[in-house]
């Protein structure tokens, strides 16, 4: 069977079609209104009125926010907001036990949008259905109607989507390292591998030391290194469909096994981190900024990086990469939910009348208005930045900066909505280089469908392909073993979820 991933040109085709705003919707106010419950539709809702809100969100930083910029956004939200911060390494554990157990607040942030539990208490009706209500906000409306699809199950939105760039990821270099073993820019997987034995093996710091790594990493197949190698080799995000709408799991292609098979040379060699089946992504990124490692996965993070080095490498410069080919010339780079990178949810056991949700979206719409999305980029004008001549904000305290504004940096719905001028030259490349990234963004087909299979199994059938793969690449099992895992993949509910796509898909081209 001839197989071919989701075309760029076609699936642009497809959300440029999907793009048409919303007009006026008829459906407000009959019987099967969406999402709205039986008898609120009389209650009065006073957008004006003080909100005391709860907030489940997750921490991207070592500690929470102090209260200075929470005080800020309550003072223009007119609000009292109690946060409940969920580390994002422990972030699956944690919201799982909160839905299983019903321990949730006003809003709650779900970034893990394809695991199962977070999928079945979507369908199950447990929070909101959106879609009615977002054209009757400011911000709200400018949702791209793409993104409401992507973030949609069977067609409902169950939150309101964080929006984000289409494809984040590429690799980043110690520069410094380059220039001393005379390296240039890398633009091939073979060229990646060169930089990565010079760095384990040449004395890059010219420390006289054998204490350096090509790659660190971490347990993590989808931000670790492997997903973004996997994509340079080619592979489909998550699944390929052919012209005949027959579904692949990616870990079935040629593709994926050439990846395997990279990664394990890797390995063999000791040019990618030994410990990287059990480190967490805080210690790679410690390895990373304490001058241990020379290659870091996700030019998103460049800034936090370059935040960890300071005071620890007075020769740091780093190097960002998105354009990586197998050789042929050609680009690829997985996209992340298809540009949603979760949900802002409203569960019903909480937020419980039709009036209850509508304040809270008008509070979600006015923190993306701009003054709020300077105080959870930049601070407080005066105090944590100031503008120059050419309209480049400059951090002035960079400590106070980190403790008050970073944490906040991952809540706002649509970061995009006001691009900053950055005083960082890495952070302003690293923009251009994601903006880069959207000509050969490589989307996963399955975003919008949906499969009961995968929702009730997905998460615990994938720990069998994440298993299979730690141990192929770290030389504990071969290629026979690895396709047996497939095959269990398959005959433990793999097939099903296979099926229930096909037939998702073909009802989305009637």
């Amino acid at each position: 069977m001839k197989k071919r991933f989701v075309s760029m040109a076609l699936v642009l085709t497809l959300l440029s079609s999907l793009l048409v705003a919303c007009g006026a919707n008829e459906s407000k106010g009959s019987e099967d209104n969406k999402g709205k419950e039986a008898g609120s539709a009389s209650e009065n809702y006073d957008p004006n009125s003080k909100l005391d809100v709860t907030w489940l969100n997750i921490l991207h930083t070592a500690s929470p926010p102090t209260d200075t910029m929470v005080k800020k956004i309550e003072e223009y939200t007119n609000s009292k907001i109690t946060f409940n911060w969920v580390p994002d390494a422990s972030k699956e554990e944690r919201i799982t036990t909160a839905l299983a157990s019903g321990d949730l607040a006003d809003i709650v942030t779900l970034t893990m949008l394809t695991n199962s539990s977070v999928r079945n208490s979507l369908k199950s009706g447990m929070f909101w259905e959106v879609s009615d209500y977002l054209d009757d906000y400011e911000n709200l409306k400018l949702i791209p109607q793409a993104a409401r699809e992507a973030a949609s199950i069977e067609g409902k939105l169950y939150g309101v989507p964080f929006l984000n760039n289409l494809a984040r990821g590429g690799l980043i270099f110690r520069q410094d390292w380059l220039e001393n073993l005379g390296i240039a820019e890398p633009t091939t997987l073979d060229e990646v591998y060169e930089i990565a034995r010079a760095f384990t093996e040449d004395d890059p710091d010219g420390n006289g030391k054998d204490d350096t790594i090509g790659f660190g990493d971490r347990s993590d197949l989808r931000y670790g290194s492997f997903k973004t190698l996997s994509s340079y080799f080619g592979t489909p995000n998550g699944w390929a469909v052919d012209e005949n709408g027959k579904f692949t799991p990616e870990f079935d292609t040629q593709e994926y096994m050439d990846t395997l098979n990279y990664s394990r040379k890797l390995y063999e060699n000791g040019y990618l981190a030994q410990d990287f089946a059990v480190t967490a992504k805080s210690d790679q990124e410690q390895q990373f900024a304490q001058g241990k490692a020379g290659i870091f996965t996700g030019i998103i993070g460049i800034t936090g990086l370059r935040t960890l080095a300071e005071g620890l490498n007075m020769d740091f410069k780093l190097l960002p990469v998105n354009k990586i080919s197998n050789g042929d010339g050609e680009y690829h780079i997985w996209s992340e939910g298809s540009g949603v990178n979760g949900l802002m949810a409203f569960p019903k056991t909480v937020v419980k009348t039709e009036a209850q949700l509508k304040r809270i979206l008008k509070f979600v719409n006015d923190i993306c208005d701009e003054e709020v999305s300077m105080y959870m980029t930049r601070g407080i004008e005066g105090v944590h930045y100031e503008y120059d001549a050419e309209g480049v904000t400059h951090i002035i305290n960079k400590d106070l900066y980190t403790a008050e504004v970073t944490p906040f940096s991952s809540s706002r719905p649509m970061p995009t909505l006001f691009p900053l001028k950055s005083e960082n030259p890495e952070k302003e490349l690293t923009t251009k280089l994601i903006n880069e990234n959207d000509a050969f963004a490589v989307f996963d087909p399955t975003v919008p469908l949906d499969s009961a299979t995968n929702n009730e199994q997905g998460t615990e059938l994938a720990k069998i392909i994440t298993d299979a793969t730690f141990k192929y690449i770290m030389g504990q099992s071969d290629e026979a073993e690895f396709k047996k895992a497939v095959e269990t993949w398959k005959k433990s509910g793999g097939s099903a979820i296979i099926t229930e796509y096909e037939e998702a898909y073909k009802l989305t081209k009637k």
